[in-house]
């Protein structure tokens, strides 16, 4: 299990790079994106370490966080649903230049830095 844990580690910390990456950029609605994906692979991680199963094939990071048996302060599930919001109209957009055009680099850098805190939560949760 400690391999398939450090697999989603790993795999939350490239996506992060990548947000920043995309922060530099200018792709401020693809930083929300990768931030959603790096948040995501570290709640399996915790799937992975506190149940000792396979995480389910689910992208709600609210669900995640409940199978993942940790605990989540309202504020940091409000930030949750956020990401959920934006992974999910990135994914299926129906409107996608008219949200594109919402994110701003002060929102972009705001989702970046509050992505950073958590997973840093997250991370001494796994360790």
């Amino acid at each position: 299990m400690e391999q398939d844990v450090k697999y989603w580690v790993d795999l939350s910390r490239y996506d992060i790079d990548t947000a920043k990456a995309m922060l530099a950029g200018g792709r401020y609605l693809y930083v929300l994106f990768t931030c959603q994906q790096s948040v995501e692979k570290m709640l399996k991680a915790l799937v992975v370490k506190n149940t000792k199963d396979f995480p389910p094939k689910i992208h709600d990071l609210i669900k995640l966080a409940n199978i993942a048996k940790i605990n989540i302060e309202t504020e940091q599930k409000e930030f949750l649903a956020k990401l959920n919001y934006y992974y999910l109209e990135t994914r299926y957009p129906r409107e996608l230049s008219d949200i594109s055009k919402q994110i701003k680099k002060g929102a972009a850098i705001t989702f970046y830095n509050n992505t950073k805190k958590i997973l840093k939560w997250l991370r001494s949760k796994v360790q």
